[in-house]
């Protein structure tokens, strides 16, 4: 039995971790921290836990974590988890980061769009953790970025048709819209109940963070530099994220092509589904589950290709996405504690 611990397991993609790990018959969760709730049961932080397990909010201590637990997953924001993962690594623990901080190879796109970088040499060590994509990579990593949720509600559904050739990487358009648990746990006013509810509204256009991270995967796709716009909304959801994909062919290609490629391309990957003709995914159908669901359209008077994908931004756009590469590092079957039925409702 594997142990593992999460570093920082009381915000909405560590408490994803906690409930996912906790069923996972091949490891053991031995460990969490929680700097705000140290000391606190986890069921008291989550009631909806109670009796399912008895694990404790503990600070975070380097050489007793280290003892506890042979994987770490760290769901931390953005730059703290560049303090903890180099001795981490030295202390011969796998690590799976949930930030941004590992994402880059370049460092320097890092440092312009967040903060400077204190392990940036980490940064050429570490694998893009998009499962379906990277999968060989995976197996052999001992550092993990895990995608945002925008990007791999993006490039699951592009990459295939990028690294083709079927599509103009000068003409992508990405229309995101996602639920308040992206915003994380944290309270702010932009995501207060009375401001979000029977809300509807775009946030961050041509400026959000997970821009350059699309652009980087696609770029290294295309072999290009490729540039996209990209607009995300908040929706008054808990979770589920939508996003609608608008790219020109490269020439005229049937619809019917296109479609029985990305079957081929995502054959035996259980977490991916192609929609039939002229059915598009909900994100009804996604809620809790490790899916992310993709359906097209091609708008022949334009010759434009539009794409749908629906994910759950907890799990497959964050903590599901992370124990699939977990699985994969430990050469498990990577649909192992995440294979649950959706829910019908």
């Amino acid at each position: 039995m594997v142990k593992v611990g999460i570093i920082g397991a009381t915000g909405y993609a560590g408490a994803e971790l906690v409930r996912i790990l906790l069923d996972h018959p091949e490891v053991e969760l031995t460990t969490i921290t929680s700097r705000q709730y140290a000391g606190v049961p986890f069921p008291a932080v989550f009631p909806a836990m109670t009796n399912t397990t008895e694990l404790i909010c503990e600070s975070y201590d380097m050489n007793r974590f280290c003892e506890q637990a042979d994987i770490a997953f760290t769901a931390l924001p953005h730059k703290l988890p560049m303090a903890f993962v180099p001795e981490l690594l030295a202390r011969g623990k796998r690590v799976i980061d949930l930030s941004a901080d590992f994402r880059f190879r370049d460092v320097s796109i890092y440092e312009t769009h967040y903060q400077a970088h204190s392990a940036g040499d980490l940064c050429k060590k570490a694998v893009y953790g998009l499962s379906e994509i990277y999968a060989e990579e995976i197996k052999n990593a001992v550092l993990i970025g895990n995608p945002g949720c925008y990007p791999t509600s993006a490039l699951l559904p592009l990459l295939p048709l990028l690294r083709k050739g079927l599509i103009d990487p000068r003409t992508i358009i990405i229309d995101s819209k996602s639920g308040v648990s992206g915003a994380g746990r944290s309270p702010s006013l932009a995501t207060h109940f009375c401001e979000v509810n029977e809300a509807f509204k775009a946030y961050k256009i041509a400026s959000h963070r997970h821009t350059p991270e699309i652009e980087s995967q696609l770029s290294h796709a295309a072999g290009n530099p490729v540039k996209i716009s990209f607009v995300p909304h908040l929706v008054p959801l808990n979770r589920g994220m939508l996003t609608t994909i608008y790219a020109s062919l490269q020439t005229e290609t049937p619809e019917k092509e296109i479609r029985n490629y990305l079957y081929d391309f995502y054959k035996g990957r259980r977490f991916i589904r192609i929609y039939s003709e002229d059915n598009f995914p909900n994100v009804a159908a996604v809620r809790g589950t490790n899916y992310c669901d993709i359906g097209l359209k091609l708008e022949t008077a334009t010759n434009r290709l539009i794409m749908v994908s629906a994910i759950d931004n907890l799990v497959k756009g964050a903590a599901g996405q992370a124990v699939q590469n977990m699985n994969l590092m430990l050469g498990l079957n990577e649909t192992i504690g995440l294979d649950h039925a959706p829910f019908p409702v």
